[in-house]
Order: structure tokens, then sequence, then C-alpha cells
């Protein structure tokens, strides 16, 4: 996830209190791994697009902020680590997902680490097959089964 979603998503979960006073996100050490001006020139740049606010108890999602993560967190079904994986990595997923739905490419990435898949290089990625069913139906439905091949392989891998 960028730093962006990262801060948005903390914003959208910030209910953490320090004797009474909300947590300013400066004091969240999750973003000690990105540098403090990065950090600024984002939130600047989040306040300018109005999804965050800046208040007295420090910076908060506004309304519109709310809604985008929302829509968000929304916009893709999550699904479960299934139960019935196999130990064997027989199954190549290869895929070619366009730049204007990155977001669908981060989502299917991090699925793919879930269903305990392996990267072997950028877009070729290795696992127990088969895929979940609802899954393969899912990524139908949201038109990005036209990007991704599956191929079985004989022996496993690894």
């Amino acid at each position: 996830m960028s730093m962006v979603g990262e801060i948005l998503e903390e914003l959208w979960n910030l209910e953490l209190n320090y004797r009474g006073v909300k947590v300013n996100i400066f004091g969240i050490p999750k973003f000690k791994k990105y540098p403090k001006k990065s950090v600024q020139i984002t939130i600047a740049r989040l306040s300018k697009k109005g999804l965050i606010e800046k208040e007295i108890s420090g910076i908060m999602l506004s309304k519109e902020g709310k809604d985008y993560v929302k829509r968000k967190f929304d916009s893709l079904k999550q699904f479960d680590k299934p139960t019935n994986l196999s130990k064997d990595k027989k199954l190549l997923v290869m895929f070619d997902v366009p730049t204007e739905k990155k977001g669908e490419r981060e989502w299917l990435r991090w699925h793919l680490k879930k269903f305990e898949y392996i990267m072997i290089q950028q877009s070729v990625w290795v696992g127990p097959s088969p895929l979940p069913k609802e899954f393969s139906d899912y990524l139908k439905s949201i038109k990005l089964d036209k990007c991704i091949k599956t191929f079985k392989l004989e022996k496993a891998y690894l």
C-alpha cells in the first residue's frame, strides 16, 4: 500500500487517545519508515484535495476523506484464505493489468499473497492450485479475467 493509502487508512481507524487527547498521526510509529519531509508533503497534498482537515487536536479525515476511504474499501471484495490449500505450488499465474486499474492490480497481488502464492518475477506468481472459484468468478465480474492467464505445472515449484 502506498504512503497515501496508509495515512488515509490510519486516519480512518484513528481512535487512539493518550491521556484523553487524540493522538496526532506523527506520533504513530507506522510512519517512521518514511522521511519526515515526505509525510509533510503528502499531508499537504491530502489537505489540498480536501481529504483531511487540520484541527486543534491533530489531523482528521474530512467528510470527503471518509467517503473516499469508504469507496476504496468497498470497491474491491475481500476473500478469506482458502482452508483446503495444497502444499504443492503447481499453478502459475501471469497477469498484465493496465495502469488505469492500479488499485485492482494491488488488490490482486495482495490476495495472491494471502492465498500463499509467491512472486517469481513481476506479475508472475506461483502457488497452490486451484484458485478459489468465488475468487475466479469475482475476477470475471470486475473484468480482470482477460488480464490473467493461468497454467498448471507438471511438477511443483520449489
